[in-house]
């Protein structure tokens, strides 16, 4: 296979020499994907703009020895300029293509479940369909169960006892009852877990009937499991606002 195209979406882009970029690409079939886009830092570039971070694209690749070669691009859905234009976004849709990278960093291994949650993601955060928060612990949530470390809500995650339950382990995988209680362990409220259900499962008119105090609780739990299952820290989500 020497020439092949898909649909995929920008991650991140770094500068290669003097007019070159890497760009690193979810790809619908391939998997992640990283090429070169040469010439496009020059003003005369045909597909420069095309190749902005969060960018749902149509690429055409050369298949290289190390890194492929983007020979045409053509835009799907130009969610960079939507979400460059305010940081709340911008930093938000950061943090899930990082995740998104984390997730798929085995070159050429198919990833369709996570580039179709990603683009859906990213399409509710540019057209503002739902608080940018509750968007981007969803995506968290539902990534890391296509990833395989769907947690429980309801359930112990350890004995499978029926809840509700009053503690929640990152390490464990949830929910736990008091007799599988780890030390340290939070006590989210009742809201609070019933919220993370609903974001889970794309329930949305329950997400969005929370209130605030809950959403906070939750986006905290979200960021410790979603680091503690990485197993390393994501460096954007720091600076994700949260009101």
């Amino acid at each position: 296979m020497k020439l092949y195209r898909d649909e995929a979406i920008v991650l991140r882009t770094h500068k290669l020499g003097e007019a070159d970029r890497i760009v690193t690409l979810l790809t619908r079939n391939y998997g992640q994907v990283r090429a070169v886009a040469k010439g496009v830092r020059r003003t005369s570039s045909k597909f420069g703009a095309r190749l902005e971070p969060f960018a749902v694209i149509d690429v055409q690749l050369y298949a290289g020895r190390s890194l492929d070669v983007i020979t045409q691009v053509d835009t799907l859905a130009p969610h960079g300029r939507a979400l460059g234009s305010d940081y709340s976004l911008f930093t938000t849709a950061t943090a899930m293509a990082e995740t998104a990278d984390r997730l798929t960093e085995v070159p050429g291994e198919p990833a369709t479940q996570q580039y179709l949650l990603l683009a859906g993601a990213l399409r509710a955060l540019a057209d503002r369909r739902h608080p940018a928060t509750l968007v981007l612990d969803s995506y968290l949530l539902r990534a890391l169960a296509v990833g395989g470390w769907a947690p429980s809500f309801t359930e112990c995650a350890r004995c499978g006892e029926s809840g509700p339950h009053r503690a929640f382990s990152a390490p464990v995988g949830g929910a736990v009852c008091m007799g599988c209680r780890p030390p340290g362990a939070a006590s989210p409220a009742p809201e609070t877990f019933a919220l993370l259900g609903a974001l889970l499962a794309g329930e949305w008119v329950s997400a969005e009937a929370s209130e605030e105090k809950h959403r906070r609780e939750a986006s905290g739990l979200v960021a410790v499991y979603t680091q503690w299952h990485l197993e390393r820290q994501l460096r954007s989500l720091r600076h994700v606002e949260r009101a």
